[in-house]
């Protein structure tokens, strides 16, 4: 028998939009230390920052502000497809009850952003489940991304993944990182 008690819910942080962003970046939901820290991709084995620094031709930063600055000096913005949800530790599998974030007002706010990159399927598999399917935001609206998941349960190795980052990103990237393609 299912346990009648709800999972706490767990809400998502604001966006992160840098002014002229082209690129969304979508996540699920933030994890548990994410949200004891407040930090979007706060734990610290999640590969993001490493892979926004690394795109960026960067360092990791070691502060949240100065990881947050890659975003607005590339113009990329960042959010989750969910607003909230009931969930018992970070992972999306757990994830029940979800609320999506309100993506036609975003869409209305920030026209510039023309492509849509999904950290991970979940990712992508709520968008279309609970955003495009019932027509809250038009599929022809943007161009869509599927990049592999940044979480440490995605166990590709990190190298993989940013040179599958850096090829699906490649038109987004730095100019001094676009001829850097990877090998």
């Amino acid at each position: 028998m299912a346990d009648p008690t709800p999972s706490p819910i767990k809400y998502s942080f604001p966006p992160i939009v840098p002014q002229g962003a082209r690129l969304l970046i979508l996540g699920t939901l933030p994890g548990e230390e994410s949200l004891r820290l407040q930090q979007y991709y706060g734990f610290s084995r999640n590969h993001f920052w490493a892979l926004i620094a690394a795109l960026s031709g960067q360092s990791l930063p070691t502060t949240y502000v100065e990881k947050t600055a890659l975003l607005h000096a590339n113009r990329w913005a960042l959010w989750d497809v969910l607003e909230g949800a009931e969930r018992i530790g970070s992972s999306d599998a757990a994830i029940r009850n979800p609320t999506v974030n309100e993506f036609g007002d975003f869409f209305t706010a920030y026209p510039n952003i023309e492509t849509v990159a999904f950290n991970g399927q979940k990712a992508r598999d709520l968008f279309r489940r609970y955003v495009v399917k019932p027509g809250l935001v038009s599929q022809g609206r943007f161009t869509s991304i599927e990049l592999p998941s940044s979480s440490p349960l995605y166990t590709i190795p990190f190298e993989e993944k940013r040179k599958l980052w850096q090829t699906k990103l490649e038109a987004f990237l730095p100019a001094k990182n676009q001829n850097r393609r990877a090998k």
